[in-house]
């Protein structure tokens, strides 16, 4: 009778695969290793697409090996207004200060970039959507100074959603306080060099993002003021659907020059050399 009995096998064995080695481009929707997507400098080799990067990786891209001397890294956001929503504004600071080992939602400090000195102005979305509350706003007008008494160009990265709410017209008011530093620049003949990545909304875009000399975006970023949903509410009429991108707003003047990641460290130390040659700011 053992003749007639099926011996029972396994058709497939099931392999784990590690979470987190596959990434999902939220352009193409394609499924893309993980390490090919970070050694190409978190670009989707599919479509080229930028994921988001943390500040800490944007000054190991554009900075270089001469190192960061950071500027304001004793600052700390107050809750002055006491602020709470679903959880008390205090909470979510601990909560965001412990998930991404930053205090704040910007980093500012003096570097070197193709051999220049220059001081940097940093936002990462990972911090409440790098938005801007008093202290993003300070660290802003510190780097400005920084640059002023060094007699140095200024160069800013935003990713943010504009203003914190938490921090109410303290938040709006970082608005008129960045524009009135990145004026004090310009009587000061000081270059201002503005990059705008995915996302730039809200106060950011309407202050100091948008107000540099030379105005340069990543491709494909989302840049706007308000979201196209409240924009098409208020209008009544359907966006186009490049709308608020870096190449619309390329297409109608608003922006300088939209350059790939991997080029943009040499397309800055470019426009710091010529305007370094054409002015009298220090080497």
């Amino acid at each position: 009778m053992a003749w007639f009995k099926k011996e029972k096998t396994s058709i497939s064995k099931k392999v784990k695969v590690p979470e987190g080695l596959w990434v999902k481009c939220d352009m193409c929707k394609e499924i893309v290793y993980r390490k090919e997507v970070e050694k190409n400098l978190n670009v989707c080799p599919k479509c080229n697409y930028h994921f988001r990067v943390s500040a800490k990786e944007r000054i190991s891209l554009l900075i270089d090996s001469a190192g960061f001397t950071e500027i304001g890294a004793d600052l700390s956001p107050k809750d002055v207004l006491n602020f709470k929503d679903k959880v008390p504004y205090k909470e979510r600071l601990s909560e965001y200060q412990k998930r991404s080992n930053l205090k704040e939602a910007a980093i500012a400090g003096k570097a070197v970039i193709g051999g220049l000195p220059v001081v940097f102005i940093i936002l990462d979305f990972t911090f409440m959507g790098g938005s801007m509350g008093s202290v993003v706003g300070e660290k802003f007008v510190l780097a400005a100074e920084k640059a002023i008494e060094d007699n140095i160009p200024l160069i800013s990265v935003t990713s943010s959603g504009g203003a914190r709410m938490q921090e109410g017209t303290l938040s709006l008011m970082q608005m008129a306080k960045t524009s009135a530093a990145v004026a004090r620049l310009r009587d000061k003949n000081i270059p201002y060099i503005s990059i705008l990545a995915d996302p730039t909304f809200g106060g950011v875009t309407a202050s100091f993002a948008m107000l540099g000399d030379i105005i340069i975006a990543e491709p494909r970023s989302l840049i706007g003021f308000a979201g196209p949903r409240v924009i098409e509410q208020t209008i009544k009429q359907q966006l186009p659907d490049d709308f608020q991108r870096a190449e619309f707003l390329f297409k109608h003047g608003m922006i300088d020059i939209i350059v790939d990641r991997k080029d943009l460290k040499q397309i800055i130390a470019k426009y710091l050399s010529i305007i370094i040659r054409n002015n009298n700011i220090k080497k």
